[in-house]
């Protein structure tokens, strides 16, 4: 692994105590390395944000006054990105770097901040979901090395825990977590719950199968808890791989491939990588900014709702646990009027567990009851057999009557007998 420039684009999966981070090389999209000390910009634009209609998104919200807390390796306030987005940090891994959390020798919370919350800067095309956010840097691990474990400096449950907490306490309304575990921690349990508590949400990664290949599908904490929203990466054509971990925690799904970010020490840089999680779930954090300051008053439950009923998925109606609810539409999350009949997930607002769309299934058999065509066929036979007697009824009168007179003409001009009976008049047959 490359390890030097500290620009390393990795996913962090911690598993039973132990943290695997598989390589993503950084390559600066201006053809130059994205090595500290080379501020390089490039014209690009992140991909991301156009499979996000990121634009439609921000002429309803931008991220301002939504502070979101970065759980990761620390923030480089120094790229001229996120030279303004960062408000303040802490550093709580002990490991001599500045105490308050902006500073990032690893690189990998750098690239979360700036795809969150990156400024506009002349002659760049980078630029985060959420562009008005505050950025809190909560540096919680050096990086995932035997060397820095052995130090204590890698990732832990208790330390993320505690980073979630202090993110809540200075006032961040999102927590972002590109991180997960396999083991339920009572102690990240209890986080969670308290950031729920304080109407914060907790948007973690769902896991990355890179880390370990052979990794089953299950459950991955945070993400797994009911409180948090847990984040699968997207390819670039927006369908989930085989990348991610898949599981009960995946809730949405995010871009996470070829991410178009900041970087420690330098100025944009193009991650070259499988689908990561981790970069998946920075850009639901930042679109759960743009729901947050939408709708300030709504609890955390409610921005995780919005995203999750307005994500585009195939079954209107159901999860999976490859593509959780879908794909986030972050417009559509913000644009989003709950009542009852909105399909999807259950809702914090309103009862809307009849809102299932089900068409009734086609009974094959016969039908003991008549037809309305046959009915209708037989009324049709009936009506003109009716018709056709009254018309030969009719006609016969018509004969009749004229044969009568006929015959009355006839009588009167023939000279009467003599002798005899008298000639009797035909009887009427009326």
């Amino acid at each position: 692994m490359r390890r030097g420039a500290g620009i390393l684009g990795v996913a962090v999966l911690i598993a039973a105590g132990a943290v695997f981070a598989p390589t993503a090389t950084p390559a600066s999209a201006a053809g130059q390395s994205c090595e500290p000390g080379q501020i390089v910009f490039t014209t690009n634009k992140p991909a991301a944000l156009t499979s996000l209609d990121a634009a439609a998104a921000n002429q309803r919200a931008t991220g301002r006054g939504v502070t979101v807390a970065v759980v990761d390796s620390g923030i480089d306030a120094g790229n001229p990105h996120l030279a303004g987005a960062v408000v303040g940090g802490v550093n709580l891994v002990g490991d001599g770097e500045r105490s308050d959390g902006l500073s990032d020798p690893l690189g990998h919370g750098t690239v979360i901040a700036g795809e969150i919350a990156a400024r506009p800067v002349a002659g760049s095309g980078v630029v985060g979901l959420a562009p008005d956010a505050a950025l809190l840097s909560v540096r919680v691990f050096r990086s995932d090395t035997d060397d820095d474990a052995k130090k204590g400096f890698g990732p832990t449950a208790a330390r993320i825990a505690e980073g979630i907490r202090w993110g809540v306490d200075h006032g961040a309304r999102v927590i972002n977590v590109s991180m997960s575990m396999r083991q339920d921690d009572p102690a990240l349990r209890a986080a969670v719950e308290y950031a729920a508590a304080q109407h914060s949400l907790v948007v973690a990664s769902g896991g990355n199968r890179a880390s370990d290949p052979e990794a089953p599908d299950e459950a991955r904490f945070p993400a797994g808890y009911p409180e948090a929203l847990g984040v699968s990466a997207a390819a670039d054509d927006g369908r989930v791989t085989d990348d991610s971990i898949h599981g009960p925690q995946v809730s949405v799904t995010a871009p996470g491939a070829n991410v178009l970010s900041t970087a420690t020490g330098a100025g944009d840089c193009q991650f070259e990588a499988v689908p990561s999680a981790s970069w998946a779930t920075a850009y639901v954090s930042g679109a759960a900014a743009l729901v947050a300051q939408a709708h300030p008053d709504e609890p955390a439950a409610g921005w995780a709702y919005r995203l999750r009923a307005t994500a585009l998925r195939a079954d209107a109606d159901h999860r999976d646990d490859r593509d959780g609810w879908g794909f986030i539409q972050p417009a559509a999350a913000i644009d989003l009027l709950p009542d009852a009949s909105i399909r999807g997930p259950q809702s914090p607002f309103v009862d809307n567990a009849g809102s299932a769309v089900r068409p009734v299934g086609a009974q094959v058999g016969s039908d003991p009851s008549p037809s309305a065509f046959l009915e209708t066929r037989q009324a049709a036979i009936l009506a003109g057999v009716i018709a056709a007697a009254l018309l030969g009824l009719l006609t016969t009168l018509l004969l009749l009557r004229r044969r009568r007179t006929e015959l009355a003409e006839a009588s009167a001009s023939t000279p009467p007998r003599t002798g005899g009976l008298l000639d009797q008049e035909t009887p009427d047959p009326f």
